[in-house]
């Protein structure tokens, strides 16, 4: 990353490096991306953490935008500066390359951690709905943990954070059940099944030992649509008399709660994982969630782990033809090139280039006038339907002007003070919105185009020697000697056609003759 600045973090995290220092990024109208390398299509978990740390010189802490391409991920507010605030979000890869931004900060200045890519075994995670929605991550829990410390890899090897349900915070797993009770065992889970648990995770679980198993937690940026998982094993020996059947205990989702769950057989055994999902439920901001034993039940129900992630709806990132001419174009100079700027247009556009506001975002304005733009125009141009202005001037751009006669929209071009040469393409004086032509100072030869001599067209090709328009005077030359010729032509064809007749006279008076 070459933007921003590395600060001490006073009173970091513990002894973990990743939090002795933090990267800040100015607070201006750009954003700042770190671009991390996919394969496409297929699945991955990214991580982004910010610690602050200690406010110095009666400072506040910041409040900016974190962006995933151009998807708004989250509002990262810091409000203590001991806590590590962590942002996951999960999604397939469509392309082989996705930008973790952060930008637009309303206090402070924007900053970051770390960034964390990981893969995801195939089948994790999919849903019907993941070429539109990411899935953000909103709770990831691991009851009945022996203490407040996270579980992540190696235990979990796609590195999840399990957060445990001892961690003590505002608004976090309250409301407890009276008779909710702890359990764990060193025995083996077996976890084989789509969104692979760490075993560790697995061995511990609460239980309402009175009936009831029952929590309240805030989920940040909800209400909203949601996939969620619980993670159930039976990890006690039951006996032979007796069950474990529960049921979800909400009114408001009458079809998940009619399901009465039965773990040792839904699993098909016991210290085997079952994990019954609920791929599209609505919730709200304050998750109250309960699981009640069933009548013929003896043992009260079990809780192992749960999962929550919000619907995040993908935002279009910016045509991928304008994307790809801007990206040629800025290979150019090294003035210009857009590292760590990722989508061209959202959520803030390249200083560079001007963006419309439908979806896909179009590239309508490009202005790299005085860049040191060295080679030629790219050909990608041409894919830019949207372009309205063109502003190239005061570059070393070399070589001839590339089929830009796709673009039905550009309006003012400026070219000039280049090293541009070949001839103007007769298709410039007919493109419809054209209004300025600017090309003076460069070495462009042969004929003007007669539409760019229109008046309703401002044209400035100063100083190009060996550009011309056409000339009447040549014009007419041209067709006087063509006349000329043609009328020459026309004197011998009749000439020939006379002395032919005189010829055929001649030999019939002479045959005349003879006989005579």
């Amino acid at each position: 990353m070459k933007h921003g600045q590395k600060v001490e973090v006073i009173n970091p995290n513990g002894n973990q490096v990743q939090y002795q220092k933090r990267r800040v990024f100015p607070t201006d109208s750009r954003k700042y991306c770190y671009t991390l390398e996919t394969e496409e299509r297929r699945r991955y978990l990214v991580r982004a953490t910010f610690q602050y740390g200690n406010l110095t010189n009666g400072g506040t802490y910041p409040q900016f935008q974190l962006y995933l391409d151009a998807t708004k991920w989250a509002t990262v507010s810091i409000y203590d500066g001991k806590r590590v605030f962590v942002k996951e979000i999960i999604f397939r890869a469509s392309s082989n390359s996705v930008d973790v931004c952060v930008c637009c900060a309303t206090t402070g200045s924007p900053f970051i951690s770390t960034v964390e890519l990981r893969p995801l075994n195939l089948s994790m995670y999919a849903t019907d709905f993941e070429d539109d929605f990411f899935l953000k991550v909103a709770a990831r829990i691991n009851f009945g943990a022996p203490t407040e410390d996270a579980v992540r890899y190696p235990e979990d090897p796609y590195d999840r954070i399990w957060e445990s349900d001892l961690v003590k915070r505002q608004n976090y797993l309250v409301g407890k059940a009276t008779g909710t009770e702890r359990i764990s065992t060193t025995r083996n889970i077996e976890i084989e099944t789509r969104e692979y648990p760490p075993v560790k995770v697995m061995q511990t679980a609460v239980v309402g030992t009175k009936g009831l198993l029952s929590y309240r937690l805030n989920l940040e940026d909800f209400p909203a649509n949601a996939r969620a998982y619980a993670y159930l094993a039976e990890i006690e020996d039951l006996g032979q008399n007796e069950t474990r059947k529960f049921k979800l205990a909400q009114p408001y989702f009458p079809d998940y709660s009619n399901a009465v769950v039965n773990i040792a057989e839904n699993a098909n055994g016991s210290y085997t994982l079952y994990e019954p999902s609920y791929m599209n439920v609505s919730l709200e901001f304050v998750l109250s969630f309960s699981f009640k034993r069933t009548p013929d039940s003896t043992r009260g129900p079990l809780l192992n782990a749960m999962e929550i992630s919000k619907y995040q709806e993908i935002a279009s990132k910016t045509s991928k033809q304008d994307s790809n001419c801007v990206s040629a174009f800025a290979t150019l100079s090294d003035e210009i090139i857009p590292k760590n700027e990722g989508d061209p247009c959202v959520p803030t556009s390249w200083e560079w280039v001007n963006c419309s506001t439908i979806a896909p975002p179009r590239i309508t304005k490009i202005n790299l006038t005085r860049r040191n733009l060295t080679g030629e125009i790219p050909r990608e141009l041409n894919n830019m339907d949207a372009l309205e202005e063109l502003w190239l001037a005061g570059n070393l751009l070399t070589g001839q002007l590339p089929d830009m006669s796709n673009l039905i929209n550009l309006k003012i071009v400026h070219l000039e003070n280049n090293k541009l040469t070949g001839s103007l393409p007769s298709y410039l004086g007919s493109l419809p919105s054209l209004q300025a032509l600017y090309i003076q100072n460069n070495s462009f030869t042969g004929v003007i185009p007669a539409g760019l001599l229109s008046t309703k067209i401002t044209f400035n090709y100063d100083n190009n020697p060996g550009l011309r328009k056409k000339n009447k005077k040549h014009f007419q030359l041209i067709i006087g000697i063509a006349i000329g010729v043609l009328a020459i032509l026309l004197v011998l064809f009749l000439a020939s056609l006379v002395l032919l007749h005189y010829l055929r006279k001649k030999a019939s008076q002479k045959r005349s003759d003879e006989k005579g």
